[in-house]
């Protein structure tokens, strides 16, 4: 079976571009989700933990929820390394000859990137929840507590719209897989005509006019005999 373009990807075997690989929509929106775990993953770990002055216990800024801090970190980190494995797999998409193993990728692709979309989503609930309910916030956390919760709600775009490309993916994929069946082979020319019977010795497929036309109908002279 040919696999070269099935479910959007190149000709497998076929030659690297650097370029055209880095313009890929897929490539750059996995970047952005890179870009945007790093941010939050960064925002909560510099800023999102304080000790306390009474028992010195370690707190989280969210309103003092450890749960809070842990999700939002926990979160960005996975979504850290699928966003660079995904980029790998881009490069590995096009290097697969099975059409099967092309559709395993995609299907895994747009599950992940649903399921992370819908958690940055709880996730971007959650810190706003907890933040707003925190009363008196370290001085200088703000900005960082501010900016985690900016970032869970872009990525929530980010992720859906990795999503999306997968499913476009699979779609392409699916259409192409259905194609072969409505294709006709060895189609006759002109409809209504009427193809030869098998191992006839004649050429030509079909018959150019149907039989006794060549009788006339209609009034027709009548000549009288002479004796």
């Amino acid at each position: 079976m040919d696999t070269s373009g099935a479910y959007g990807g190149g000709k497998a075997g076929g030659a690297f571009d650097p370029q055209a690989f880095a313009q890929r929509p897929q490539v750059i929106v996995r970047a952005v989700c890179w870009l945007f775990s790093v941010i939050v993953m960064g925002c909560i770990s510099a800023k999102g933990w304080y000790v306390s002055k009474v028992d010195q216990q370690e707190y989280c800024v969210y309103n003092d929820d450890t749960n809070a801090c842990n999700y939002g970190v926990g979160i960005s980190v996975i979504a850290f390394v699928a966003a660079v494995g995904f980029i790998a797999g881009e490069y590995i998409f096009d290097q697969m000859s099975s059409v099967k193993t092309r559709k395993h990728y995609v299907l895994a692709d747009m599950g992940f990137s649903a399921f992370w979309a819908f958690l940055y989503f709880v996730g971007f609930c959650y810190l706003s929840n907890a933040w707003g309910k925190t009363e008196s916030p370290p001085p200088g956390t703000a900005n960082n507590m501010q900016g985690a919760i900016a970032f869970c709600f872009f990525s929530i775009f980010a992720w859906v719209a990795c999503a999306f490309f997968a499913f476009q993916r699979f779609r392409m994929g699916a259409e192409a897989a259905f194609a072969p069946a409505y294709e006709v082979e060895g189609a006759v020319g002109s409809p209504g005509s009427f193809p030869a019977y098998p191992g006839a010795q004649d050429s030509q497929p079909t018959y150019s006019e149907p039989p006794f036309s060549h009788q006339q109908t209609g009034n027709m002279d009548y000549s009288a005999p002479t004796y």
